[in-house]
């Protein structure tokens, strides 16, 4: 247990990642075959077992990025205060206030926030927030940043020395090359796709307001990945068995399975969501929506292969748009009452077949 334990904390090792992998498949399995097999007699040590491997297997969510402030009086609360007394943030994140209780937690946490707002905003934010770290004795450090891997170099928020230490967060091509991924030139939107699901991965494990409202895994509602390890961990692996059928899918080079393909990738990774989800001008709107930009050029070639393909990201009015979609969610925050929250899958119509899209929208109420 504990060389398992090992190797799943060692940072930058394919290894690890396999193995996490292979536990995220085990664990599906044994609960399928236990639901089946409820009488056998190793049912009741297979629940020991599956205990173990959701032990293993839970994130941490504050280690990673190394916050070393001491536990006395926040140095912060001016930030914090103002933070969550500003009514327009209250519009993009919901009426929760910051849980954090030391000032490096709360650098994380509000900075983390601020990705899920319009960018116009979010910089305004950055800057007041810096300027009220100086105050307090704290100076910029872009020099100790935790870096998440990604086909860019991106700094997206900065650290902090001084009176408090904390790191940033950084988005580095350098950390990609663990993965040895094997794509060409000729490959470059494969190229990204590959490293945004292993971008979201670790972002899943260092992020605790993360949701999923991916159908195939749970249908009826948003559902929290840090309160539900199991679902978590189902998302997970849906994401990645989504992102193999692509590989196959590229191999095959068929137009129309391919686009499919991307489809449900796209799905998956619009599914990935805040409660409310983040704005489509924000951050992580622009980073799911590479993914879109994508698909919208797979859906092109196989118009120029002669099938007939139309897509839609659907969003507005959601009395306008419920005809091209079916299962859909509601929030009873975000956004504006009677609109579509996002899109979580888009509509399509191939060959004159109608493809429903998915979307998450504001109750009336």
């Amino acid at each position: 247990m504990q060389h398992l334990r090992r190797l799943l904390s060692t940072e930058n090792s394919e290894l690890a990642r396999l193995l996490r992998f292979s536990l995220y498949g085990l664990e599906a399995s044994l609960k399928k075959a236990q639901a089946e097999l409820s009488h056998d007699p190793g049912a009741k040590i297979c629940d020991e077992v599956l205990q173990e491997i959701s032990h293993l297997l839970q994130p941490s969510t504050v280690a990673p990025l190394n916050n070393i402030t001491s536990t006395n009086e926040l140095k912060l609360t001016r930030l914090r205060d103002e933070f969550d007394a500003d009514k327009e943030l209250s519009l993009y994140l919901g009426n929760s206030p910051l849980q954090s209780q030391t000032d490096s937690d709360l650098w994380n946490e509000i900075q983390r926030k601020l990705l899920r707002i319009p960018e116009d905003i979010a910089r305004y934010w950055r800057q007041h927030a810096l300027n009220l770290a100086q105050e307090a004795g704290a100076i910029e450090d872009n020099s100790n940043l935790y870096q998440l891997p990604f086909i860019r170099d991106e700094i997206i928020y900065p650290g902090l020395s001084g009176s408090v230490n904390v790191q940033g967060l950084q988005l580095s091509q350098k950390e990609l090359l663990n993965y040895k991924i094997t794509y060409g030139q000729e490959s470059s939107d494969m190229h990204l796709l590959a490293s945004m699901v292993i971008l979201l991965i670790k972002l899943i494990d260092i992020e605790p307001n993360l949701h999923h409202a991916l159908k195939s895994v749970f249908s009826f509602d948003v559902v929290s990945l840090h309160s539900k390890p199991e679902q978590r961990n189902q998302y997970i692996e849906a994401l990645s068995d989504r992102f193999q059928r692509i590989q196959k899918a590229e191999e095959n080079a068929y137009p129309l399975l391919t686009l499919r393909a991307w489809i449900d990738i796209d799905e998956a990774i619009h599914s990935l969501i805040f409660v409310p989800p983040a704005e489509r001008y924000s951050w992580w709107g622009k980073l799911q929506q590479e993914s879109r930009r994508i698909l919208k050029k797979v859906a092109d070639k196989a118009n120029n292969a002669g099938y007939d393909v139309r897509i839609r990201q659907l969003s507005g009015l959601y009395a306008d748009i419920c005809a091209f979609s079916k299962d859909d969610l509601q929030l009873d925050c975000g956004g504006t009452p009677g609109e579509v929250l996002s899109c979580l899958r888009v509509y399509a119509r191939i060959n004159q077949e109608d493809c429903l899209g998915r979307v998450i929208f504001r109750s009336l109420r």
